[in-house]
């Protein structure tokens, strides 16, 4: 072995000792902080009844988000190097799959909201079928279908035997046959287009909303200005905290997962460089999960009276749980436009 090999492979090892602490200390306080919120946000998102898209919505990215956190456990085993080589195997075929799928659902369902609170406020009059509670339910259950049909394969193809590195380790790529990873690519590359397209989807759903809040405040007179600052703030913190979370992910992701299905014959200090990006921007994806809940009490009100009323532990008002009246934008304008009053982006 000459000197730059020897360099390579002392980097491998180093960096490996690295993660097996650093990673699972950060997925451990993620998944405490994400069981609780999620928790939480699940305890009162079904006490409310889903009468309306917006609702329906919230609740799947929920249960979405519980089954990230859910996997987390295993992760933090198998990164510390605690369970046995049946546990990796374990993550690699079951949990990871669960991971990522769940981590795309919920990027589409929040497109969906976005998508939800432009037809609320943009077009209040408008009739349109996905405000309908039924097939916004069937879309829910659509976009479930169709992650879960797509991932599948990832856990199917993934069915040789483990082979442990030099590390090691067993790296998920080895469990892969050649279809498994030609489809784990593909994969791969779909949801970059479902990432890209919904931060898109996003973006121009909330600059028409931001405009049309902004309009409405200046037709009614009110202060402009803290109309705008206030609808500012509320598209930074959906729109900033999906682009945070996600994107630096989907910018780490493209080059790793090539090195891991074309065998590309990478540096060992490239391919750990690309490793441990790879790695912290999927943590900070991960965060999403403790994140979410800052999009509820932003964007649902009664989730807010709710949040309130068992943090203060006073009972809420009769209907006070009926998302009837808030999951609506219920823009106060009469038939003339001069005079508008107000529109809210979060659900009343």
């Amino acid at each position: 072995m000459n000197a730059s090999q020897q360099n390579a492979s002392q980097g491998c090892g180093s960096l490996i000792k690295v993660t097996s602490v650093l990673f699972p200390s950060l997925y451990g306080i993620l998944f405490l902080a994400a069981i609780v919120l999620n928790c939480l946000a699940a305890w009162i998102f079904f006490q409310i009844r889903s009468s309306s898209t917006f609702v329906v919505y919230l609740k799947n990215v929920v249960v979405a988000d519980l089954l990230m956190t859910l996997t987390v456990p295993v992760k933090v085993l198998g990164d510390a190097g605690v369970g046995s080589i049946t546990l990796r195997v374990f993550y690699c075929r079951y949990s990871a799959v669960l991971f990522y799928t769940t981590m795309y659902i919920s990027i589409l369902l929040l497109g969906l909201i976005s998508l939800d609170r432009y037809l609320k406020i943009v077009r209040p009059f408008g009739k349109c079928a996905l405000q309908r509670v039924g097939v916004g339910q069937a879309v829910c259950a659509g976009v479930w279908a169709v992650m879960v049909s797509l991932a599948l394969p990832n856990v199917i193809l993934s069915n040789k035997e483990p082979s442990v590195s030099r590390s090691g380790r067993v790296k998920c790529s080895s469990l892969k046959s050649d279809l498994g990873l030609r489809w784990h690519e593909g994969f791969n590359y779909l949801c970059q287009v479902v990432f890209w397209g919904t931060l898109g989807l996003m973006a121009v759903c909330y600059t028409f909303i931001s405009q049309r809040v902004y309009k409405s405040y200046r037709a009614s007179k009110s202060s402009s200005g803290t109309a705008s600052r206030r609808t500012k703030s509320k598209v930074f913190v959906v729109v900033g905290v999906f682009f945070v979370c996600f994107a630096p992910f989907h910018l780490a992701r493209v080059p790793y997962t090539l090195t891991q299905t074309r065998g590309t014959s990478a540096h060992c200090w490239a391919q750990n460089q690309l490793y441990f990006a790879k790695e912290i921007t999927l943590w900070l994806s991960a965060t999403n999960t403790c994140l979410d809940p800052l999009i509820y009490v932003f964007l649902c009100r009664v989730f807010r009276r709710k949040l309130t009323a068992t943090l203060t532990r006073k009972p809420l008002a009769n209907g006070g749980l009926n998302s009837h009246t808030e999951t609506s934008t219920k823009p106060e304008i009469s038939q003339t436009p001069h005079f508008n009053k107000s529109i809210e982006l979060t659900s009343h």
